[in-house]
This record gives C-alpha cells, structure tokens and sequence, in this order.
C-alpha cells in the first residue's frame, strides 16, 4: 500500500512539474509567436495594398457576412477579418479582406485580398494553403495571383478555354477545384466590400 501511495504521490509532483514548465514556455513564447504572426499579417497586408502607409483592424459582424456571403452564393467561405489602410495624411484608401474557403482540395485555405476604394483588386495573397504540389500550390505562384491584380470588375470567373476579358481568370491546369476555391474566395471578398464597405463602385463610379 505504500509503495502505491508513494508511486501516486510521484506521478502527482511529475504531473504538476510539467504543467508549472508547460505554463513557463507558454509565458516565454507567446509574445514573440504573437509578433511573429503580427508581422505575417503585416506583410500580407502590404504585398496586396501596398500604397498604404498603415493599417488598423475594422470591427465587422461574422454572422450578418457569412449570411450576405451565403445570400450571394457563397455558402463554402468566411470573411475571418476586415482591415482599413489609409495612406501617411490618415485618408482611407483602400480595404484588406480576408477570407477563408473550405472548397479547397485538401480541405480549406485563406487568402487576403486588397481593394481600393474604387473597387479595383489591388492584389491576393494566401495567408494558408496546403495544396497538392506542382497543381494546386501553383494558387500562390504570382503567375496565377496577378491575374486578379488591378482589375476593376463586379466578380471574377475562371476559364479553362483562355476566353479573355477582366473578369475571366485562365484556371491552373489539372486543378480546378482550387481554382474555383480562389476565385470564389476573392468573390466573395468583393461581394463584402461592395456592399458593407464602399458600395458597388465599378471604374470609380457608383452603381444606383
């Protein structure tokens, strides 16, 4: 009976040693993950409105996004967060969206996409894709990226015919599922801004 006691006794102390060094690493590493992951963001902010000086987190209600989203038709994404950029004098110009799908191939990838305040896509960058090698990873290549950059439309559609046009995005060959995911995420970034943010506003003039 002892020796039990004496075994629980042990377990108990290496258990709450453990959890006492767990809370310590924790402590030491959350602020520099914290920054890490800060910085991350800062950087993708950047890379898709890289006119902005600074940028600063808008409050947004999920729940009224996700339903404009499924009223729109896109049931399978999330806006996860809104960014205002202004430029050095404070003036707002242009928004940073975020948005997470779970069209993906693999399962769900997120991406930021930068929007003027007239309308015009000023760049996509994925904060989180796992993709399947040489098809789908090509999603965050800037040849297929750039094709959304600087166009000035209501919604993007992809093509796997090389129709051209503004709104038409060449899919990636062998991965149309990812396509449509991107082209859909970024659609739906759009949809967000042009009826909570900026309005419908195509080449700088308001749709009435």
């Amino acid at each position: 009976m002892n020796k039990i006691i004496k075994n629980t006794l042990i377990l108990t102390a290496i258990t709450v040693v453990s959890g006492l060094l767990l809370g310590i690493v924790y402590n030491i590493t959350k602020e520099p993950i914290a920054r890490a992951q800060e910085n991350t963001k800062q950087e993708a902010y950047k890379a898709v409105l890289s006119d902005a000086a600074s940028f600063e987190a808008v409050d947004f209600d999920s729940d009224s996004a996700l339903s404009l989203l499924s009223e729109n038709g896109y049931t399978s994404d999330e806006i996860t967060e809104v960014v205002e950029g202004t430029d050095d004098s404070g003036e707002v110009i242009g928004y940073v969206i975020s948005v997470q799908s779970s069209e993906a191939y693999d399962g769900t990838l997120e991406l930021s996409v930068g929007i003027a305040t007239d309308g015009t896509v000023k760049g996509v960058e994925m904060l989180d894709i796992s993709e399947t090698a040489g098809l789908g990873m090509k999603a965050d290549e800037a040849e297929f990226k750039d094709q959304f950059k600087d166009k000035n439309v209501e919604k993007f559609t992809y093509t796997k015919t090389g129709e051209e046009g503004d709104d038409m995005i060449d899919a990636i060959s062998g991965a149309t599922i990812t396509t449509n995911a991107v082209t859909n995420a970024v659609d739906s970034a759009l949809v967000y801004y042009q009826n909570e943010l900026g309005g419908s506003q195509l080449g700088g003039e308001v749709n009435e």
